[in-house]
């Protein structure tokens, strides 16, 4: 398989695995969330050493391996990216399966198996959508970059769940911007980074500087999705405060 078959296998595998933890009705809240994550880091975690065992590694769910840093190529995977929308059986959790080469998010695959849907890096369902006016943004916590942002150019923010199922909003055409500060990891946005790149999006921190992957220090602490043509005027007044 090519790295983007096997990013788009894991993450639909994935997704069924963590589906199935859930409709078994064995567990609730809190405690599903750990638990997929848990298996389905479990099933991630071996099957990249089966096919790629030359690659590095970062999982949110494992034992950060430094060796990884000596390493041109690592898959960066969140299992359950959204735990708390998952657990509350929720349809805005994902999967994360990326691959950066030296330190570029290169590959990947988000799935949003509430949905039914895995989108790619290969851009092949890159299609040209209407500007929404929308941002999406943390549902418990929306950035004052971002409350600025809506205020200066008369955008509506939208609140949502996973990191995932925000940066997939933008890729689908539901909203023109993901923005988010206050705190990430590159688990969190290598995948959707890489995905949302491959369909012409604007991707970079907020302050404009590039996303950098696969570093000793893991936090990557804010990041903007946006329509290109929109990427200047929102970066410029995320600034201003």
């Amino acid at each position: 398989m090519t790295d983007l078959e096997l990013a788009h296998a894991l993450a639909e595998q994935a997704g069924k695995v963590a589906l199935a933890i859930r409709a078994a009705g064995l567990i609730e809240g809190k405690p599903l969330g750990a638990a997929g994550d848990r298996a389905v880091n479990a099933f991630l975690v071996p099957a990249i050493a089966q096919h790629r065992p030359d690659d590095g590694l970062l999982s949110e769910e494992e034992k950060d391996d430094s060796a990884r840093l000596d390493k041109s190529r690592v898959w960066i995977v969140d299992p359950v990216d959204g735990t708390r929308e998952y657990g509350e059986e929720r349809e805005d959790w994902a999967v994360h399966i990326g691959l950066a080469i030296d330190g570029v998010a290169h590959t990947g695959a988000v799935a949003l198996p509430g949905l039914g849907l895995v989108l790619t890096s290969d851009g092949a369902s890159r299609e040209d959508h209407a500007p929404t006016g929308k941002i999406v943004v943390s549902r418990s916590r929306p950035p004052a970059e971002a409350e600025r942002v809506a205020t200066a150019l008369g955008m509506e923010l939208v609140g949502m769940g996973s990191a995932g199922a925000k940066a997939m909003a933008v890729v689908r055409g539901e909203a023109d911007a993901y923005l988010h500060s206050g705190g990430q990891y590159e688990w969190d946005n290598c995948a959707p980074v890489a995905v949302a790149q491959a369909h012409g999006l604007h991707c970079s921190r907020i302050d404009g500087s590039p996303l950098i992957y696969n570093r000793a220090d893991v936090s990557l602490p804010d990041l903007l999705i946006c329509r290109p043509e929109l990427a200047e005027d929102i970066l410029g007044a995320a600034r201003q405060g």
